[in-house]
């Protein structure tokens, strides 16, 4: 891939300005838009890189982004930065073909984690799928795992699983984190997308 970009789009300043440095620092090539419509406008025909875009935004906001890059064809992934409100709408996000989601605030490990696995797909994506046994893993997980597996690919936060179920918070933390190590996702986004896989849930 030739000089990926990581384009990000956040209309707060302010916001737009510190992930910007931070990646700068990280040495990845960054160029940052204030709105989904202005990216979309300086958008290269064959752009190679990934968006890392907010959820809310007036205007487009960042899951209309996801389906009109869809509809332009582009294999750009996107990243969704979520508040914790919106993590059901990331899963939306997820589910109209974003590559992944950070939840806010923001940790920078995990937020350049997520660019350096949406760049790697980029490289990757013409190769053909090496015959993941997915269904196997899927077996493993006891009735209980297999429930919070739902939830969690549904949307529902822990503590919404925690009130649906009537167990602890803490309990469905322990839950998901065995789900997620059975399952060898490393996101909740790749959670979401082994069970549309399964098809567990429709995209």
């Amino acid at each position: 891939m030739a000089d990926p970009k990581v384009y990000v789009i956040d209309d707060q300043a302010a916001v737009r300005d510190a992930l910007g440095e931070m990646l700068n620092v990280f040495g990845f090539n960054v160029e940052l838009h204030p709105s989904a419509e202005s990216f979309l406008k300086a958008l290269p025909e064959r752009p190679s890189g990934c968006v890392v875009t907010d959820v809310r935004m007036p205007g487009m906001d960042g899951i209309a982004l996801v389906r009109e890059l869809g509809e332009r064809g582009s294999s750009l992934p996107v990243i969704l930065i979520s508040g914790h409100a919106d993590v059901p709408m990331a899963v939306a996000g997820i589910k109209a073909g974003a590559q992944d989601f950070i939840e806010k605030p923001i940790d920078d490990t995990a937020l350049i984690a997520a660019i350096n696995r949406a760049l790697q797909q980029a490289l990757t994506q013409a190769q053909a799928p090496s015959g993941d046994p997915l269904d196997q893993r899927f077996a493993r997980l006891t009735p209980r795992q297999v429930e919070i597996f739902d939830l969690v690919a549904q949307g529902f936060t822990s503590q919404a699983i925690a009130a649906k179920l009537v167990i602890s918070t803490r309990t469905v933390e322990s839950y998901r984190a065995q789900v997620m190590e059975k399952m060898q996702a490393e996101s909740i986004a790749a959670l979401v997308r082994q069970a549309i896989r399964l098809q567990r849930i429709t995209p």
